[in-house]
C-alpha cells in the first residue's frame, strides 16, 4: 500500500510554478524520460545494425529488410504492452509505482543485453518490452496530473517534457552508437543500461514533487486474485503454444512478425470497442472518444514515417550517405541524434509559441494535421536524391538533414498535442489506459511498418519513400477537412 503522502497532490494545480513556470514535478518526469529515452533509443540506434551485421562482426547475420522487420515487430510489442501497464496502474499499482517498476525492468533488460550471447539478447529485449510497457503510458499520465484540466500551461508543459525526451534521444545514439559501431555492440547496450539506472535514481530523488496517488479504480482482493490467476495461466498457455509451434518448425521469425502485426491491429480495435461499450464511460465521455479515434489514426500514419529512423533510414545512412566530416568518419548511427537535436531546439520554441498564443493557438486537430503534412514532406524530400538510383550510390548529407527536420517538427506537433489531448479526453475510469491506447497507435504503426519494410530493397528507394510520403499528405488533407466536426466534438480540448 502507498503511505499517506502518496495519496495527495504535492501542491494545488496552478500554484506551483517552480520549474520555468511549471510544477516542480515536471522536472522529475522530464529527467526520467531523458534517461529512459537515452537508454531505449541509444540501444535502438544500433539494434537493426546489430541484427544485420555478420556473425564475424558480432551480429546476428540477418538480411537488412528482415532486420528492419524484426526491429519494427519489437517496437510493436513495446507499445502493445503499454496497455497492460496502463491497466495495472489504473487497477492495481497506481502510476507512480508502475513507472518505478518499469524502470527497474528496463535497466535489467539492458544489463542482460550487455552479455554477448544470442540468448541474452532476446531475454533482454523481453525485459525491456515489459518494462517500457509499464513506464511509457504512466509517466505521460503523471505529467497530465500536474495540471488542472483548464490550465493553459498544459500543452506547453508537454512540450517541455517532450524536450526532455529528445535530450535523451540526442545523447543516446551518440554514446551507444559510437560504442556499438567502434567497440562492439554489447558495449553500446551497456551504456544504455547505465542510463536507465541514472533515470531510476533521479525519479526516486524527485518523488516529493509528484502526484503519487493509488489506482484510480482499484480491484478488490478477490478480483485481484482472479485476474492474477487468469493472467498467469494465459501467459503460460501462450508460451507453451509458442514453444510447441517452434519445436515443430511452424513458428519461424517471419511468421512471428506476422502474428505480432495481427495483434497490433486487433488490440486497439478491441480496446476502443471495450471503452465505447463500458458502462463506466458516460455519454459525454463516449462522445469525446469519437474524435479521439481520428487522432489515433493520424498518429498511426505519422509514426509510419517516424519509426523508419530506426530501420530503413538507418540503412540508408549506413549504405548511401557520406558520413565524413573534414576527413573524419563518424558512426552512421549518429544520424539518429540529428532528430533528437532538432526536437530539443524546436520544442521550447513550440512551447513558447503555444504559451504566448494561449487560447488563440490552433485547435489540437489542426496541429496534428500539420504534423501529417510535415511527415509526408520528410519522405518526399528523399524522392529527389534517390530517384533513378540503385546499387552503390551516394546522396548528399543535407537531404537526410532535411528529412529529419520535417520529421522532428511533425513529431513535436503530434506527440505533445496528442498526449495532452489524451489526458483531457480520457474517460475517468480509463485514465492511464487511454494513454496506453495512445501508445497503441505507435504499436499499430510499428506493426504495419514490420510488413512495409519488407519492400525495402525490393522496390526502388524513391518509390518506397514517395508512396508513403504522398499517403501521409493525403491523410493530413482528410483530417483538415474534418476540422469543423473535430472542434464541435472535442470539448474541452481547444
Amino acid at each position: 500500500m502507498l503511505d499517506s503522502a502518496d495519496t495527495q497532490r504535492p501542491e494545488a494545480p496552478g500554484l506551483d510554478r517552480s520549474f520555468f513556470g511549471h510544477p516542480r514535478g515536471l522536472l522529475t518526469l522530464f529527467g526520467t524520460e531523458t534517461w529512459e529515452r537515452f537508454s531505449f533509443l541509444g540501444m535502438q540506434a544500433i539494434l537493426a545494425l546489430y541484427f544485420a551485421a555478420s556473425t564475424a562482426d558480432g551480429g546476428l547475420g540477418m538480411a537488412k529488410n528482415t532486420a528492419s522487420s524484426v526491429v519494427a515487430a519489437y517496437g510493436t510489442l513495446v507499445y502493445l504492452l503499454s496497455v497492460v501497464g496502463g491497466w495495472l496502474a489504473d487497477r492495481v499499482l497506481g502510476s507512480y509505482r508502475a513507472v518505478l517498476y518499469g524502470g527497474v525492468l528496463i535497466a535489467c533488460g539492458h544489463y542482460t543485453m550487455a552479455v554477448p550471447t544470442t540468448a541474452t539478447t532476446w531475454l533482454g529485449l523481453g525485459l525491456i518490452i515489459v518494462g517500457t510497457g509499464f513506464l511509457k503510458p504512466n509517466v505521460s499520465t503523471m505529467v497530465g496530473q500536474l495540471y488542472a484540466t483548464e490550465d493553459q500551461r498544459r500543452d506547453a508543459g508537454f512540450a517541455l517534457y517532450y524536450m526532455g525526451i529528445n535530450i535523451g534521444a540526442f545523447l543516446g545514439p551518440l554514446i551507444s552508437g559510437w560504442l556499438g559501431q567502434n567497440r562492439g555492440w554489447h558495449w553500446g547496450f551497456s551504456a544504455a543500461a547505465l542510463g536507465m539506472t541514472f533515470g531510476i535514481a533521479q525519479y526516486l530523488l524527485g518523488r516529493r514533487g509528484l502526484v503519487r496517488s493509488g489506482p484510480v479504480h482499484p480491484l478488490g482482493a478477490a478480483e485481484r486474485t482472479r485476474y492474477l490467476t487468469r493472467s498467469l495461466f494465459g501467459a503460460a498457455a501462450v508460451a507453451a503454444l509458442g514453444l510447441l509451434l517452434w519445436a515443430v518448425g511452424w513458428l519461424t521469425l517471419s511468421r512471428g512478425v506476422d502474428a505480432i502485426t495481427l495483434v497490433s491491429v486487433l488490440a486497439p480495435a478491441v480496446y476502443f470497442w471495450v471503452m465505447f461499450r463500458s458502462p463506466e464511460v458516460s455519454a459525454a465521455e463516449r462522445g469525446r472518444l469519437r474524435p479521439y479515434l481520428v487522432l489515433f489514426l493520424a498518429s498511426v500514419v505519422f509514426n509510419l514515417v517516424l519509426f523508419s529512423s530506426y530501420t530503413t533510414l538507418a540503412f540508408l545512412a549506413l549504405d548511401h550517405v557520406d558520413n565524413t566530416v573534414f576527413g573524419w568518419t563518424f558512426p552512421s548511427s549518429w544520424w539518429q541524434s540529428v532528430l533528437g537535436v532538432i526536437e530539443v531546439l524546436a520544442a521550447p520554441l513550440v512551447a513558447g509559441l503555444w504559451a504566448r498564443l494561449g487560447s488563440r493557438q490552433p485547435h489540437a486537430s489542426r496541429k496534428i494535421a500539420y504534423s501529417l503534412f510535415a511527415g509526408g514532406a520528410a519522405f518526399l524530400v528523399l524522392v529527389l536524391p534517390t530517384a533513378g538510383r540503385s546499387g552503390e550510390y551516394r546522396v548528399a548529407a543535407l537531404w537526410l538533414v532535411g528529412c529529419y527536420l520535417f520529421m522532428g517538427l511533425g513529431d513535436i506537433l503530434l506527440e505533445t498535442t496528442g498526449m495532452s489531448a489524451t489526458t483531457k479526453l480520457a474517460p475517468r475510469h480509463f485514465a492511464s489506459q487511454t494513454m496506453a491506447l495512445w501508445f497503441l497507435s505507435l504499436a499499430l504503426a510499428q506493426g504495419v511498418s514490420a510488413q512495409l519494410v519488407r519492400l525495402y530493397g525490393e522496390i526502388p528507394d524513391a518509390a518506397y519513400y514517395g508512396s508513403i510520403g504522398v499517403f501521409a499528405v493525403l491523410c493530413g488533407l482528410l483530417l483538415w477537412s474534418l476540422l469543423p466536426w473535430m472542434r464541435r466534438t472535442m470539448h474541452p480540448v481547444h
